[in-house]
C-alpha cells in the first residue's frame, strides 16, 4: 500500500502542474487569413500580413492560430461574424462590419505597365490609353465594382479593356497576379492594380515594371483610388483593438521595413 500511494502521489504532483502550465498559458490570437493569397497571406505564412501578425501576436504575449478561409462573398460572416476569429489583417478603414483600428498604411491604385514601353506619366484622363490595351481589376458586379473600372466606364472605355477577376482562378498559386502576368507577357499593354500586389509582383518579376499611382486619386468626387488600410476585430473587442492599436504604434518603423521590403506603394 505504501508503494501505491507514492505512485497515487507523484502521478498527482504530475497532474498538477500539468493543469498549472495549461492555466498559465495564454489564450491563441485566433487570425482570419487567406490561404492563398500573396503577397497579403498564404498558408506558409509568407505574406506581408503574415508578417505584421506575428509581431502583434508576440507583443500581446499570445501564439499565432489561423482560421483559413478564402476571401470572398461571405468572408466576415463566416470568420468574424461567427466569432471563429479574433483579427482580420488588411481591412480598409472604415469597415462597417468590423471594428477598425487606426490605419498601418496607406496604398494606391497603380499603373503597371512594361518599363520598355512609351506610357510612363499616365493619368486617367490621358489620351493614349485609347489608343492600348487595358486590363483592370474587376469584383462582377457593376455596383460594387473597383474604382479603376468605373473610372475607365465613365469616360467610355470598354472596347479595349479587359477584365480580370480580383479573386483569380483559386486553383492556382497567387490567383490575383493574372492581371500582372499579362502585363508581363504582352497581352496587355498597361494595368489598373491595387498597389501592394503590384509592387510585390514587379519585385519578382523578370520583366521590368514600371509602376506609378493611378491619378487623380479621387475620381468623380465619389471613387477614391488611395486607400488607408486597418485591422479589424469584432465589434464587441474594443479592447483588443486598443491593444493592437498601441502595438501598431510603437511598431511603426518595423512595420513600414515589411511593407518596403515587400513593395508596398505608400503614401
Amino acid at each position: 500500500m505504501g508503494r501505491d500511494g507514492d505512485a497515487v502521489r507523484r502521478l498527482a504532483i504530475v497532474l498538477f502542474v500539468m493543469l498549472g502550465a495549461c492555466a498559465n498559458r495564454p489564450d491563441p490570437l485566433l487570425v482570419c487569413a487567406d490561404p492563398n493569397n500573396l503577397p497579403f497571406s498564404d498558408k506558409q505564412g509568407e505574406g506581408f500580413e503574415n508578417r505584421i501578425v506575428e509581431l502583434i501576436a508576440h507583443d500581446l504575449r499570445r501564439p499565432v492560430r489561423y482560421v483559413w478561409w478564402a476571401q470572398r462573398r461571405g468572408y466576415v460572416r463566416n470568420t468574424l461574424g461567427k466569432q471563429k476569429c479574433d483579427v482580420w489583417a488588411g481591412v480598409a478603414s472604415g469597415l462597417e462590419m468590423t471594428a477598425t483600428t487606426r490605419p498601418y498604411y496607406r496604398s494606391t491604385y497603380v499603373f503597371v505597365s512594361r518599363r520598355d514601353g512609351k506610357l510612363a506619366g499616365l493619368t486617367l484622363d490621358d489620351a493614349r490609353l485609347r489608343k492600348v490595351t487595358i486590363g483592370v481589376q474587376m469584383v462582377g458586379d457593376d455596383g460594387m465594382n473597383t474604382p479603376p473600372a468605373h473610372a475607365l466606364a465613365v469616360r467610355g472605355l470598354r472596347a479595349n479593356v479587359h477584365g480580370y477577376m480580383v479573386y483569380g482562378n483559386y486553383a492556382l498559386p497567387d490567383p490575383a497576379a493574372d492581371i500582372l502576368r499579362s502585363v508581363e507577357d504582352g497581352t496587355i499593354d498597361v494595368a489598373l492594380v491595387w498597389g501592394p500586389l503590384a509592387g510585390w509582383y514587379a519585385k519578382r518579376s523578370k520583366v521590368p515594371l514600371r509602376i506609378e499611382p493611378v491619378t487623380p486619386w479621387l475620381d468623380q468626387a465619389q471613387w477614391p483610388m488611395v486607400y488607408d488600410v486597418s485591422m479589424g476585430v469584432r465589434k464587441d473587442e474594443g479592447k483588443l483593438r486598443k491593444r493592437i492599436e498601441g502595438i501598431l504604434t510603437h511598431r511603426k518603423a518595423r512595420i513600414r521595413t515589411i511593407l518596403e521590403k515587400y513593395g508596398v506603394p505608400l503614401v
